[in-house]
């Protein structure tokens, strides 16, 4: 090849009509071996909006009419290009020299394209797959089914065989326990709930069903005490060594809690005949006469590696009634399983609001029910809370203002006169009057008295500290912004001094660790007040709690299937979670719960929370019961308990063909294969791979890990400031929240001593015990990787896998591709508020905990992020400021024309640069790195850099770091706006 090919502009075909499209197609010049008679010429195609032929001038011809609707395109700012591209002359002669290098003249062929069905010749198709070894596996994946996976599985031997000696240690062993003092003092308590009193009606249920369901009320014991009766029960038959309970948990301080609980009461530490297994802690039981105690979300990968569950004989899934994705997935699963395992126990436990239905989706299997052993709760609505407290609502203010506001508002309109209707036929007038008071009725029918008030709770628990004996405080409230803003007036009030008053806050950001702390029992003459999100509604027992204040709200997650978009919104609870909240006091002693809603309202209340898989998109769970062989997801899916949005299924199938995750027939291609491996978002599945691919695992694994785990970021309740003026140092005037997070993990892993790391989070306002899962999440993405083949070992740190791992160009890049096309482009910046829109074309705003949120300014104006959430405004939480050449190779594709101030390069979703210089550059690296990163899809390998593919990837590096110049400006330092 000579130089001379890479001095042409591309050379374009006449456009031609046809049907009721036209579609410019042009040629570009590929680059070849000189003299070889193969030439890589590719057309690439462009298609406009349809239009009539009448529009344009009478006379046009051939190339003509492609430039007349061109120069119309650009007039009517159609691809106005909003940034320039410029490449300075030894970036483009170091990256020309790396292409025409002579190992870029090999013969090895990487641009073969995939077929977008399977066929029944499926060696024939996938022949271009050469390890022998991942096509094995692969072929047998796509060709399999669920039934015969779970027929292969159970050829296997598995790890419960019967040995008589070990069931007469476990025998003994249990016996020398029984004779202590203190096995003897915690069985006494066990004997007092409701499930031990039962425990020969469980038993014998189990013994005679394979499905049982057993529902009980709060406190009734069944969590800690069933999976233990089963135990004990099958030592004391000699069948301890065959003997294995899975229980699961929805939550992960859940699991850890009733794990140590039930250690606790059999006289042991975890690991020995009780342990747990949830995503980055586990403290694993012996393999047999044992209970593991594990989130759903385990579950599903312990079946995802062995269907037929054989290292398992009974399975308790817990809390069922909460209906998390994980727990009914399982549960459908489940229902292909038993019939072929028949020594298999499943155990069904749920609180007794829905029992039936789980029972009837098991063909009516038996069921047996509870009672709660929790002390008496009295109950207070707001309209006793009025009453008590004598607290007034704001009014509206000016009838006129209001008047105006309510036009430009239906929907607020049509909200007030329900809350008035509502109010005024539940109630009757002269009878409430008799009983309260006139006024309190005006307090009821102010709209304002269904808000979520701060001042109102702040008077309701200084009258409970006044008037009420000792005991703790639950407050529930629906997200982590409201607990700090609550937090923040106890704080400021004169009436909760802190030597009197200790707060504990409770939401799934905090790190298990810290999440414990919540159970300290304070000295006497100390109130504690818990104020919590859900996550505090079940399964844990603070034992000190006797009050609870219920605001009657939380924040929902759902997938908005109209506009493509997860919202997160407050709304009122179900009457399922109003009797859990309820429930939290009156644990250990008579309690009290004020509920902030009126009576009228707790009687509207949906009887069940919505299912979370009619809420919440479906790709990640799709890819992962893809391994499983299910075949197609609709059909699979129809047959759960509740059937998803065939719209919403639809939607994440679509995003999976994007990504190149399933082909047009729903199979799993080779990257799918990939993805749906590792227990990640697919999204940033695809971001490790490529940094393998390029050698810069150690930093996109921070960032990873983070985005599927915990942000490790927190803002301790007054010092919000100085915890973003900390972020924002970290991220090293790169603009970007990823790049933070990737320096806060480094500086953390370079410190060799504990208390060094400590002071550091302390310093930088990062959790510890995040800090440290996201490092240990690192060791299990280079595990994976590894057995992959895409990493020569399974060490995050290896210095061949992160040769390229200071270059903070690439790195965003990467960032990029795997988001695209979740791109946004700065608009205008004012006051405190960032607006942007999305190739949607919906207007976006930076969430506070944006460190861009803070900029004055952007070096380019396009922003790639992972989370996009509706509440009060739609806002991006995380996000980096990239450049256009990292967009123009993140996107899938991309064409070139000519225009008045150069070449205009576009990108789909009408983005669109000037290049002065160097288009065709891009072109054909464009290509020719798909070509490559295709080929090592199929073909796992490490990247061998000193070759073809590394001259490459080398020179896209070069490129994506002369593009990143603009960062390094003055002008473009990060000058916080603090509010």
């Amino acid at each position: 090849m000579t130089a001379e090919c890479f001095n042409r502009f591309s050379r374009y075909k006449s456009p031609r009509h046809r049907g009721k499209n036209n579609r410019m197609h042009y040629k570009n010049i590929d680059q070849s071996a000189e003299g070889s008679s193969q030439a890589n010429n590719s057309e690439m195609t462009m298609e406009f909006y349809n239009r009539p032929s009448r529009g344009r001038p009478p006379g046009l011809k051939g190339k003509s009419i492609g430039l007349y609707y061109r120069d119309k395109m650009i007039k009517n700012n159609r691809y106005k290009p909003k940034s320039r591209i410029k490449i300075r002359p030894s970036t483009l002669n170091m990256i020309q020299k790396l292409i025409l290098h002579p190992k870029c003249t090999e013969k090895k062929s990487y641009n073969y394209k995939l077929q977008n069905s399977i066929n029944e010749d499926y060696g024939k198709q996938y022949n271009h797959i050469l390890d022998p070894k991942f096509k094995r596996k692969f072929l047998s994946l796509i060709s399999g089914n669920l039934q015969h996976k779970i027929e292969q599985d159970l050829t296997t031997k598995p790890l419960l065989e019967r040995r008589e000696s070990v069931d007469i240690n476990l025998l003994n062993e249990l016996n020398d326990k029984r004779l202590t003092s203190e096995y003897k003092k915690l069985l006494d308590f066990r004997k007092k709930l409701p499930a031990y009193q039962n425990k020969q009606s469980i038993l014998d249920l189990i013994n005679a069903n394979q499905i049982v369901l057993i529902s009980g009320e709060t406190g009734c014991g069944k969590t800690t005490q069933v999976a233990q009766l089963i135990l004990d029960y099958e030592i004391e038959c000699g069948r301890g060594s065959t003997t294995c309970i899975a229980c699961t948990q929805p939550r992960r301080i859940s699991a850890i809690s009733v794990a140590e609980r039930v250690a606790v009461e059999r006289v042991e530490n975890l690991g020995n005949s009780v342990g747990y297994h949830i995503r980055l802690e586990k403290i694993l039981a012996r393999p047999y006469g044992s209970i593991v105690f594990c989130t759903t979300g385990m579950l599903l990968q312990f079946m995802q590696i062995d269907a037929a569950l054989r290292n398992y004989s009974h399975i308790i899934l817990d809390e069922i009634h909460e209906r998390s994705i994980h727990s009914d997935i399982i549960i459908t699963l489940l229902k292909f399983i038993l019939p072929k395992r028949s020594d298999l126990k499943l155990i069904l436990m749920s609180a007794t609001l829905n029992s039936d239905q789980f029972s009837k989706y098991y063909n009516d299997c038996p069921s047996m029910h509870i009672s709660g052993f929790t002390f008496p709760v009295e109950e207070f609505y707001l309209e006793d809370i009025l009453k008590i407290t004598h607290f007034k609502f704001p009014k509206e203010g000016k009838v006129g203002t209001w008047q105006k506001y309510l036009k430009k508002n239906i929907n607020k309109e049509m909200e007030l006169i329900n809350h008035k209707a509502l109010i005024e036929s539940y109630y009757t007038y002269s009878n409430f009057i008799n009983l309260y008071s006139v006024d309190l009725w005006e307090e009821l029918l102010n709209p304002k008295s269904e808000d979520i008030s701060f001042d109102l709770i702040l008077d309701l628990t200084k009258h409970i500290c006044l008037t009420q004996k000792p005991g703790a405080v639950l407050i529930f409230l629906p997200g982590l912004i409201d607990i700090t803003g609550l937090h923040k007036l106890f704080l400021e009030s004169d009436n909760f001094p802190q030597d009197i008053c200790v707060f504990y806050a409770l939401h799934s950001k905090m790190p298990t660790a810290e999440q414990k702390e919540i159970f300290d029992i304070p000295p006497p003459g100390i109130r504690k007040i818990i104020i919590s999100t859900v996550l505090a509604e079940t399964s844990i027992t603070i034992e000190d709690v006797v009050y609870v204040i219920d605001c009657g709200k939380q924040k929902l997650s759902k997938f908005d299937i109209k506009n493509n978009l997860q919202t997160l919104d407050i709304e009122w609870i179900s009457k399922a979670n109003a009797l859990q909240r309820r429930g939290r006091a009156g644990r250990v002693q008579p309690g009290i719960c004020y509920h902030l809603y009126t009576k009228a309202r707790a009687e509207t209340l949906d009887q069940y929370p919505l299912p979370e898989i009619l809420r919440i998109r479906l790709e990640e769970i799709i890819l992962q019961i893809k391994i499983l062989q299910i075949g197609k997801v609709d059909t699979f899916l129809a047959t759960m308990l509740d059937a998803p949005d065939p719209k919403t299924i639809s939607v994440s199938l679509q995003l999976l063909r994007q990504l190149k995750a399933l082909d047009d027939q729903e199979n799993l291609t080779p990257l799918g294969y990939h993805l749906a491996h590792l227990p990640l978002d697919p999204r940033t599945g695809k971001i490790i791979i490529l940094a393998a691919m390029f050698s810069c695992i150690d930093p996109i694994f921070s960032i990873v890990a983070s985005l599927s785990f915990k942000d490790p970021f927190y803002c301790p309740l007054g010092k919000e400031i100085d915890a973003i003026k900390k972020k924002i140092e970290l991220g090293l005037n790169q603009f970007s929240d990823h790049i933070a997070i990737c320096e806060a993990l480094k500086r953390f892993e370079e410190i060799g001593y504990k208390g060094m790391k400590r002071s550091l989070c302390q310093e930088y306002f990062l959790s510890w015990n995040t800090m440290k899962l996201l490092s240990d999440m690192k060791k299990q993405f280079a595990s994976y990787l590894y057995e992959m083949n895409f990493l020569r070992n399974n060490n995050p740190k290896d210095h061949v896998a992160n040769r390229n791992s200071k270059n903070k160009s690439l790195i965003k890049s990467i960032i990029c591709a795997g988001f695209y096309p979740n791109i946004a482009i700065v608009e205008k910046i004012s006051g405190s508020n960032i607006k942007a829109y999305t190739v949607e074309k919906e207007t976006v705003y930076l969430h506070p905990s944006s460190i861009n949120h803070y900029a004055h300014n952007f070096p380019t104006p396009y922003l790639t992020y992972f989370l996009k959430r509706k509440s009060s405004k739609i806002y991006l939480f995380d996000t980096t400021c990239v450049s256009p050449i990292a967009l123009i190779f993140a996107a899938p594709s991309m064409f070139i024309v000519k225009g008045q101030e150069g070449d205009l390069i576009t990108i789909p979703n009408d983005i669109t640069f000037i290049c002065n210089e160097g288009a065709h550059l891009i072109e054909i690296l464009h290509k020719k790195l798909d070509d490559i990163l295709e080929f090592k899809i199929n073909n796992p390998d490490v990247i061998a850099w000193g070759t073809y593919e590394g001259n490459i990837l080398t020179a896209m590096i070069e490129l994506l770091s002369d593009s990143d110049k603009d960062f390094e400006l003055p002008e473009h330092r990060i000058l916080p706006r603090y509010k």
